[in-house]
């Protein structure tokens, strides 16, 4: 691919995702305010969006299979926990943004989590094998992720255990 259209695709990747997850956020929003069919129209044009930035990425050539995947997300992760997230956090400590400072917290103690679960998984599909859990919960305040069962407490945040979100295969 010609360098000029990979960038512009590259650009339209970040932009279609950015609109997904923007739209999802507002969608919430839309319920919270009671009107759940402007949130059930954020909700599905965030689908179109996702579905533009599938094309762009997979246009860019960069869908592997899962254990390419899974070394891709867990290289993320890395950089997250390694650069991008105590960089962040030494710039809002200096401009002493306290809100900022708090959600790099909550981002970078679920990242690490993250990694590691990448790290795993990668070695178990690498041998030809599914991962063995088949729930991940996720607390909604602070994205700590733990598989099967949330502690009482969230140790990142202090939510409840009834407050994590399941995701449950099949």
């Amino acid at each position: 691919m010609r360098k000029m259209t990979e960038a512009n695709l590259r650009e339209a990747f970040s932009g279609e995702s950015q609109a997904h997850m923007r739209y999802l956020i507002y969608a919430d929003q839309a319920e919270k305010d009671g009107k759940p069919n402007v949130a059930n129209l954020f909700r599905a044009i965030a689908y179109a969006e996702r579905v533009h930035a599938t094309n762009h990425f997979k246009a860019l050539g960069l869908l592997g299979d899962t254990v390419a995947n899974l070394a891709d997300g867990e290289a993320g992760e890395n950089f997250e926990n390694e650069e991008m997230y105590p960089a962040y956090d030494a710039v809002a400590d200096l401009q002493e943004e306290k809100e900022a400072k708090r959600s790099i917290h909550f981002a970078l103690e679920a990242e690490k989590i993250h990694e590691v679960m990448y790290r795993d998984a990668g070695e178990i599909v690498s041998a030809g094998n599914d991962i063995e859990q088949d729930t991940v919960l996720i607390c909604p305040i602070c994205g700590h992720t733990v598989f099967n069962e949330a502690p009482d407490r969230c140790p990142v945040c202090g939510a409840k255990k009834d407050q994590y979100h399941k995701f449950v295969a099949g």
